[in-house]
């Protein structure tokens, strides 16, 4: 691969401490890399750094999100290969060559951070529950799931670029949104820096919530049967289970067994009907990409 055809896209947000570092690295192994750091209404002269450092900045007049940042890179990005990276120094820019071997063979390479690099056990238990749930969904053996460290080809990206939220969730909706469509994917280890800073127990919290949601969220968006399924076969062995119980107890079918079996059906039906309309919706945007 020419390295003219890779753009480098760099979310900041007040991270004047790293990014000269991680801009001037990429600029001097990799001269050919568009190399684009969006500035997400830093306070702190991230933009003027990432300048003199030999990036191209584009700002926003507030912090909008993580998201938005990379979301505004791809729409800027001339590069038929896009690679994500956080400006903190967390990541590596010599991994780089370790994602970009990859293509074009494979849609999108994800750097994943080996096993007790998160800032906490709590935090890294519940990355380990979102790998397993995304896996499920997907049918795929996702290894990290929140990996902000990947490389997609650019026409994919943008394809997928209306379903990324503008928070920092965007790996999650971009993993399940390759996936789900079809799309190959691959995991190759990278080294990662601790953060400097930690998130408080309330935030780890909220943010698992806000992350069990994306999924959720993705999860009936692309397959809903993964999600209505399971609560249909569960609501009907309750009400199975319940039905044993009070024909052995008292002889009569009882009003909560016909509710749990009615309800079951009407959740397994709705299930159907939204895989159809999930089809059709996926059909139709593969379809107006070649038109």
């Amino acid at each position: 691969m020419r390295e003219a055809d890779v753009s480098v896209i760099i979310p900041a947000y007040n991270e004047a401490r790293h990014i000269g570092h991680v801009v001037s690295y990429i600029g001097v192994h990799h001269p050919d890399f568009e190399i684009i750091v969006i500035d997400d209404g830093s306070t702190d002269g991230t933009g003027k750094t990432a300048t003199e450092a030999g990036a191209i900045v584009y700002r926003h007049p507030y912090n909008i999100g993580n998201g938005a940042a990379i979301k505004s890179g791809v729409r800027l990005a001339s590069g038929r290969v896009l690679v994500f990276m956080d400006a903190d120094g967390q990541h590596d820019p010599r991994d780089m060559d370790q994602l970009l071997q990859h293509f074009p063979e494979f849609d999108m390479v994800v750097g994943a951070r080996p096993e007790g690099t998160q800032d906490s056990k709590i935090r890294a238990l519940g990355n380990r529950i979102y790998n397993r749930l995304a896996s499920y969904v997907t049918n795929f053996d996702i290894r990290d799931l929140t990996s902000g460290f990947r490389a997609v080809k650019s026409d994919l990206a943008r394809n997928l670029l209306y379903l990324l939220p503008n928070t920092y969730s965007y790996p999650t909706t971009l993993t399940l949104g390759m996936l789900r469509s079809g799309k190959s994917l691959k995991y190759v280890n990278i080294n990662v820096q601790s953060r400097k800073m930690g998130k408080s127990e309330i935030r780890i919290i909220k943010d698992g919530v806000r992350f069990f949601m994306i999924i959720v969220r993705i999860c009936t968006f692309y397959s809903p049967l993964k999600v209505f399924l399971p609560a249909s076969v569960g609501l009907f062995l309750v009400g199975l289970a319940y039905y044993a119980y009070t024909f052995f107890t008292s002889g009569r079918f009882t009003n909560m067994s016909a509710l749990l079996f009615t309800t079951s059906i009407l959740i397994f039906m709705l299930g159907l009907i939204s895989e159809q309309i999930s089809q059709m919706r996926f059909e139709k945007s593969e379809g107006d990409r070649f038109v």
